[in-house]
């Protein structure tokens, strides 16, 4: 055991969670916050850890992409929860998608039968005393979040936030919904597919920017983010961004008539046992009756049944490269802060950021240097946009090759860039690892 300082993390999220685990597996006693059930948040459907309140993909696992690459590198760093997300996976293609409930309850075993860490079921309102992570999420409650505002000292900064409905794999109807993955003439792809014609289509189209919405308002680009727009916000862009978006038709043929349809509404598997579906893209602001009416004009989905409605709810995060240190620590506090709060958008992304928040905490216990995330790597470069105090008009960012250096010598294309980025990321995180031992190899087997 590092000393008998305990270390406080608020929520039980994704971050929250690796956060725990990495400084128990370090022998650092914690005490884990989560406000669940005792006070329920507009999202979430249980009161287990981890769970996943928007789609369960955590992207794509191609390590010659960014999201993929941060993969890698937390696979590499020895990330507790990449790799029961990995054990929990559902086919999805070339991502990472889980069975959310497998997933939020091997996480929450794993919890609750770490000795150094202690479970409370209690909702925090002011930050703690000693050292502590704050990892509540985008849906801090208001108390919480008020505290952390005052101590920040800055204005605070909140968007919107959608997920996606799921249906009843037992109400589609097969004879129209087929089995496909782009480009896969095999039949037996990892996405189910709706194919709409242009008819069929342009009366959806209709239909979906005409209904009724939660919050009845026209929105802003600044109030959404962009990874999460509502389906019905994208279609007010024009009648055909959705057919060249998430209802793109490349890759697919119809079963029936052996030819590409007009449009494809994609719905991907909830769990191992594709028991359930989501619209894949469909995050909506509709009134749950409008969903119904309106998505049930998805070819093949005429008698879905909706497990959950798509919702919206707001988001919160603050102001990081203003307001946190290098470390994502307040400074002049022994608090930091980790997960989407710190506006590190996305599920892999808050694990990154748990992840390195008990790396950051350990080393500050132990009286040793910050990690240098070398910004060549896509964890590394995530965590300098978010601190860089260069940043203007901080926006939740999701890990992306456009935040790293660029490389030097001739133009290539972009695949063949996208691999340099790769290489070059490995080898640097590597080496990291490798000359950080005190940090990385301090771990109890």
């Amino acid at each position: 055991m590092v000393s008998d300082v305990v270390v406080s993390v608020v929520g039980g999220g994704l971050a929250g969670s690796e956060c725990a685990l990495q400084l128990a597996a370090r022998g650092v006693p914690v005490r884990l916050y989560e406000q669940r059930p005792v006070h329920e948040s507009p999202a979430h459907h249980t009161d287990r850890l981890a769970e996943l309140v928007c789609s369960n993909s955590l992207k794509s696992l191609r390590e010659e992409s960014a999201a993929g690459l941060l993969k890698w590198e937390l696979r590499t760093a020895g990330s507790r929860l990449l790799d029961m997300a990995m054990r929990c996976s559902v086919p999805a293609g070339g991502a990472l998608a889980v069975d959310r409930d497998r997933f939020s309850e091997a996480v929450t075993r794993a919890v609750e039968e770490e000795p150094l860490i202690e479970l409370v079921r209690a909702e925090v309102t002011q930050i703690p005393e000693g050292p502590c992570v704050i990892a509540a999420g985008p849906l801090c409650s208001d108390a919480l979040f008020q505290a952390i505002s005052s101590q920040v000292g800055g204005s605070h900064l909140w968007f919107f936030d959608a997920a996606a409905p799921v249906v009843d794999a037992q109400s589609l109807d097969r004879s129209v919904v087929f089995s496909q993955s782009r480009y896969d003439q095999t039949g037996s792809g990892d996405y189910l597919n709706c194919p709409m014609s242009k008819d069929e289509y342009n009366d959806f189209y209709d239909q979906l920017v005409g209904a009724k919405r939660v919050l009845a308002r026209d929105f802003e680009q600044s109030d959404l983010f962009c990874a999460c727009q509502p389906v019905e916000e994208v279609a007010r862009t024009g009648r055909d961004s959705l057919r060249f978006g998430a209802l793109k038709p490349v890759g697919l043929t119809d079963p029936r008539t052996g030819r590409r349809p007009w449009a494809a509404v994609q719905l991907r598997a909830e769990n191992a046992d594709r028991t359930a579906y989501n619209l894949v893209g469909f995050q909506t602001n509709l009134t749950w009756g409008e969903q119904k009416r309106v998505f049930r004009m998805i070819p093949g989905l005429e008698g879905a049944e909706f497990f959950r409605y798509g919702v919206m709810h707001r988001n919160s995060f603050v102001d990081s490269p203003h307001v946190l240190d290098a470390t994502f620590k307040i400074p002049g506090t022994s608090c930091r802060l980790a997960g989407q709060i710190t506006g590190t958008e996305g599920y892999t992304e808050a694990i990154a950021s748990g992840y390195l928040a008990a790396l950051n905490t350990y080393a500050e216990l132990r009286g040793l240097d910050a990690p240098q995330l070398p910004r060549t790597c896509a964890f590394g470069a995530l965590v300098a946009y978010a601190t860089d105090p260069a940043t203007q008009d901080y926006q939740p960012m999701h890990v992306n090759f456009g935040l790293v250096p660029p490389l030097e010598g001739k133009r290539m294309k972009k695949q063949e860039r996208y691999r340099a980025y790769a290489t070059r990321a490995k080898a640097d995180f590597a080496a990291l690892v490798q000359s950080r031992e005190d940090l990385f190899g301090q771990i109890r087997r």
